[in-house]
């Protein structure tokens, strides 16, 4: 029986194995993925497998001892785990328990010691052998074998892997947008076709994929429109003005200088500068409304499953940024890229359909684009926006949870004498919310100074939350405020996650647990 191929358990890449690969994208004339040269390569190799048989095996025949044989032929012996052998005599046998037949001598191809082993032939009566029935010779040459899909299903990543990391290494072949081709055949794109291509995106004003740019400047020449695409991706890549922004399984392309400055830069707002702090101090009880309240700047949960939709509180920063959290879970709700850190998205309006452009910045862990869905639908702060995945490509879903406006009493934020202060007020309100978070803002420009002048004193934590606290206090009976509450207020004018917000509240002795997660100043 043929062993399982022992090259798909270890598998590595050979001089042979590139050169075979650089013939194939040669003869395709079109760029591949690594996937797809993966697969071809398994093909080749079981291909020279089945043809090295095939060629081993030719005119050989499986041992009978009731057929004849000649000297020179060769026969495969099932019962010695298909051993091949030449023969070298025959003779007549003599054997008084069998009627006349003859012998035939051996030499197996892999005995080193060339010992000659005699089998009979041309017998008349019953023998076990001869009755058996014999694979054939094409069973024989797969049996025990893989396919090309089962390799690729056991050991696909790994073969993937191993390609990836050996094709990088030629400076034959080049890699572009998760596709190869042989360096010095792709087609030269020149600064004429660049300044097109700049002309064109300019144009359309949102990002553009390659084909749609390769066709609206008039082509390459006569290479395939896959090769074409190759070359474009590969010299806009390399040229400043461009920016590649798809996200992972779509190749877009924008201009640098056409983006918002809140996708090239953090906005000043969500910039945290990370507070010291023991996290040995928060309590279960603080870790699960850590959890809760969900910040991008916390810890991220083990998130195992894949998820269609997230749920976000949104905080003060993110409303008057316009921007959404990119926390674990909506990470895994909104597009990745494989090759930009910026990837452009469409943001589909849940209530209406309307369509808005955003930009999500992974590495800073913000969504850029959602203002006017905010303005639109006039959420406060601390609503819950429901982020969902579309069937389209590039597209996600943001809602919230609509009812008809009601009055409302809310927090308002109320700068005064270059202090954060707070007055209860009603506001009509149509959106779910968290009454815990919920805060408004009147004078937005008044607030904003307050957060640059925070920002320019360098206020410690400890000092806002002495601020912070008595002011919450005031609008409630009990003169206390909820850690969600203090959460909430202290991001209007300093960008902190609730873990280093928790400790200070444990540590610090001006601040005083009167049960739950509520808080006050310390009567000392």
């Amino acid at each position: 029986m043929i062993p399982v191929q022992h090259w798909a358990r270890n598998f590595t890449v050979e001089k042979e194995d590139l050169d075979y690969l650089t013939s194939l994208l040669l003869e395709h004339e079109k760029p591949m993925k690594t996937d797809a040269l993966a697969r071809a390569l398994v093909e080749e190799r079981l291909a020279q497998e089945t043809a090295a048989l095939q060629a081993h095996y030719k005119d050989a025949r499986f041992y009978n001892p009731s057929q004849s044989y000649e000297v020179g032929q060769k026969v495969i012996f099932p019962s010695f785990d298909y051993a091949t052998a030449t023969i070298v005599h025959t003779r007549e046998g003599s054997n008084p328990e069998y009627n006349t037949f003859n012998v035939m001598g051996v030499e197996f191809e892999e005995d080193a010691s060339r010992k000659v082993r005699e089998f009979a032939i041309d017998l008349s009566v019953p023998h076990v052998l001869s009755q058996q029935d014999n694979e054939s010779y094409a069973t024989y040459l797969t049996d025990g074998e893989l396919t090309a899909d089962e390799i690729i299903v056991q050991f696909g990543d790994d073969i993937i892997y191993t390609l990836e990391n050996s094709l990088g290494e030629t400076d034959a072949l080049i890699q572009v947008s998760g596709h190869w081709f042989p360096r010095d055949l792709i087609l030269e794109v020149n600064e004429g076709h660049l300044n097109l291509a700049e002309a064109v995106i300019d144009i359309n004003n949102q990002p553009m994929d390659t084909e749609s740019i390769v066709n609206e400047i008039g082509g390459l020449g006569s290479g395939s429109i896959e090769l074409q695409m190759f070359s474009m991706n590969h010299a806009l890549r390399e040229d400043s003005r461009f920016d590649e922004v798809g996200p992972a399984g779509m190749v877009l392309w924008f201009l640098l200088s056409h983006e918002p400055p809140e996708v090239q830069q953090t906005p000043t707002m969500l910039r945290y500068t990370p507070v010291d702090h023991d996290r040995t101090l928060l309590t279960p009880e603080m870790l699960e409304l850590e959890a809760e309240i969900d910040d991008e700047l916390s810890p991220p949960p083990n998130i195992q499953d894949s998820i269609q939709e997230a749920t976000i509180t949104l905080n003060y920063p993110h409303r008057r940024m316009g921007t959404l959290p990119l926390n674990a879970k909506m990470r895994l709700v909104f597009p990745t890229a494989q090759q930009t850190s910026r990837v452009s998205v469409i943001l589909v309006d849940g209530q209406d359909g309307e369509e808005y452009p955003a930009w999500v910045v992974r590495k800073e862990r913000y969504v850029f684009g959602a203002d006017k869905f905010f303005r639109k639908h006039r959420l406060p702060i601390g609503a819950l926006v429901t982020i969902s995945k579309s069937d389209t490509p590039g597209k996600v879903v943001i809602n919230f949870n609509a009812y008809k406006a009601r009055s409302e009493w809310i927090r308002l934020i109320v700068p005064k004498n270059n202090q954060i202060g707070f007055d209860n007020h009603k506001r009509n309100i149509g959106a779910e919310y968290d009454d815990l978070m919920i805060l408004g803002a009147d004078d937005l420009a008044a607030v904003d100074a307050l957060f640059e002048l925070t920002q320019q004193q360098k206020r410690p934590l400890a000092t806002i939350l002495r601020t912070i606290i008595p002011g919450l206090g005031r609008l409630t009976p009990q003169g206390t405020a909820h850690a969600k509450t203090i959460y909430s207020a202290v991001n209007v004018i300093k960008r902190c996650p609730p873990g280093p917000i928790l400790a200070m509240l444990a540590a610090n002795p001006d601040f005083q647990n009167v049960g739950g997660h509520y808080w006050k100043l310390s009567e000392s």
